[in-house]
This record gives structure tokens, sequence and C-alpha cells, in this order.
């Protein structure tokens, strides 16, 4: 038996504004901190700069996959289309790794040939005033994510807050500079944010590949799961099999339910009836997926195994 999957509390093809805010603020904090390198030179704040260029590409990427996402299901996607979040957070991940690359590139000959850099004071202050962007950008993208169960919203929020605190770091570092004189600080720090970023473009890269392997769904989910089933559970109800997954926003969850085999169809499909529903009101945007069995038929504990040979 399959439980109908409910209309989620939001159109979620309403969430593709909330890419358009990041698409926006990418492209003015680019502008900001290309500026602040022109004016001082800096390879600090050029890494900041192209760490901007990769915001700027995922909010794109995020649009498109958020466009695809919010599509209703059809004949050849008959679980829907929420997966497509994963391709998202993936590329930019890579993007980031890519954008890692560039910035190590960048710095590691200004090691050797270090460059006094010009109007540090107002270099700074655009390039700050980029980071307030992207920090209420990322603040909000990050709320409404976890509100509304997107990776693709959440993992471009956790991208912007690096960006934040790289830009703090950069700022940091090429004050320091000024004030001492020593020139290498501003290689080293583009160093650092470089390794910064790689770190994150490695957890996000490895959190849609997670996803993409169908991994279940968290222990506190599991948890809850469970909890509704122990209101039901006695002797004469039972339940094994249970797997779940998650596919984006959309969470998977099936389970054989056992019961008297003397019961009569009807009184099996209300049981099944209550507990999907319960267990959609405790576990939003799922989908329960429940097979009826017999308890007095042995070939209903053959179905204990997750993979049924």
């Amino acid at each position: 038996m399959i439980g109908a999957m409910p209309r989620s509390n939001t159109n979620r093809a309403n969430l593709t504004r909330y890419a358009w805010i990041s698409i926006a603020a990418a492209l003015v904090t680019i502008a900001l901190k290309s500026a602040a390198f022109y004016l001082t030179g800096s390879v600090g704040l050029l890494s900041d700069a192209l760490e901007s260029l990769v915001n700027l590409m995922g909010g794109m990427m995020a649009l498109a996959m958020l466009t695809i996402a919010a599509r209703p299901a059809d004949e050849d996607h008959a679980y829907g289309h929420s997966k497509a979040e994963y391709f998202s957070s993936g590329v930019e991940g890579a993007l980031i790794l890519g954008a890692a690359l560039s910035i190590g590139l960048t710095a590691v000959p200004r090691l050797f040939r270090p460059q006094a850099l010009e109007q540090v004071g107002l270099g700074l202050a655009v390039s700050m005033v980029a980071a307030l962007i992207n920090l209420g950008v990322a603040l909000l993208l990050l709320r409404v994510g976890k509100k509304y169960h997107s990776i693709t919203l959440e993992a471009n929020a956790h991208h912007l807050l690096t960006d934040v605190w790289t830009s703090v770091g950069v700022l940091v570092g090429v004050a320091a500079m000024a004030r001492s004189h020593w020139l290498w600080l501003d290689p080293v720090v583009a160093l650092l944010v470089a390794a910064n970023i790689l770190w994150t473009g490695s957890r996000i890269l490895w959190r849609s590949i997670c996803g993409l392997m169908d991994l279940a769904l968290p222990a506190a989910d599991l948890a809850t799961v469970r909890e509704v089933l122990d209101v039901y559970q006695k002797e004469e109800i039972q339940f094994h099999a249970l797997l779940t997954r998650q596919a984006g926003a959309r969470k998977f969850i099936s389970m054989h339910v056992l019961v008297p085999g003397t019961w009569t169809v009807q009184r099996g499909h209300e049981l099944l009836e209550r507990i999907e529903h319960d267990i959609r009101a405790a576990i939003p945007n799922s989908t329960v997926f429940t097979h009826l069995e017999s308890l007095d038929d042995p070939a209903s504990w053959a179905d204990e195994m997750l993979d049924r040979s």
C-alpha cells in the first residue's frame, strides 16, 4: 500500500526566488571585491573575489535545479524530481574546489615576489560592505533552506557563510600586513583562504554523494518513526523491514506491517491508513509505503531482511 503524497506546505517553485537573491548578491559582491582588489592589488582580496564568482555560478546552478526539483512526478519520474537538488550542491562543491586551486596558483608566486599594497583603507571598506551583504543573504537562505528542507539552499547558505569568514580572514590579514609591512602576509592569507575553501567544497561534495547514494534518514527522523510505530505495536500488530531514504526535500519510508491472518482486508487497510497518516504528520515532506502481511504465514517472516532474495 502506498500512502498518498501530501501537498507541501509551500509551493517549492517559490524557492527559486531565493536563488535569484543569491545571484543578485553574488553580482554585487563580485563588483565590490573586484574594486577592492583593483584599489589595493592584494591577492588576498583577489581570492575573495574569485570565491564570489563561484557563488554566482552556484546560485545559477541552484536556480536551475530548484526549478527542476519543483516539477511534479510524471510517468518517467514516478518519485518526483527532488534529487535534482543534489546535482546543484555537487556542482557547487566542484566549483569551490576549482576556486581553491585558482587562488593557490595566484598566491604562490607572490610568496617569492611580494608586492606592496595601495589604498588599503578604501579597499578594506569596500570588501567589508560585500561581506555584510553575503552575511545577510546567507542567514536568509539558511533559515529558508532548513524550514523547507532544501539541500540546495542550505549548501548555498553554508558556502556564503564560508565566504563571509573568508572575507573576515582576508581583511584581518591585509590590515595586519599594512600595519606591519610584512608583505608575505598577503599571499599566506590567500593560501589559508584556499585551504578553507577546499575543506568546504569537499564537505559539500560528500553530502551530495551521500544523497545520490540513497543514505538513510538521520537518526532523529528514524527515532520519530519508531515512536509512531511504538504507539501501534502490540502482540497482534508487529513491524519489520523498515527502510528509509531521502531525495532532496522528499523523505521515503517503507515497512511491513504484520497483523493476524483472520483480520479482514478492510480492517488492515484502515490500520495502514492511520499509521501512514501519523508518520506523515511527524515527518514533513514524507512519502510512506506500507505492506500488509499475516502474522500466521511463515513467508511473512522471510521478509525481515532489507533485501529479500
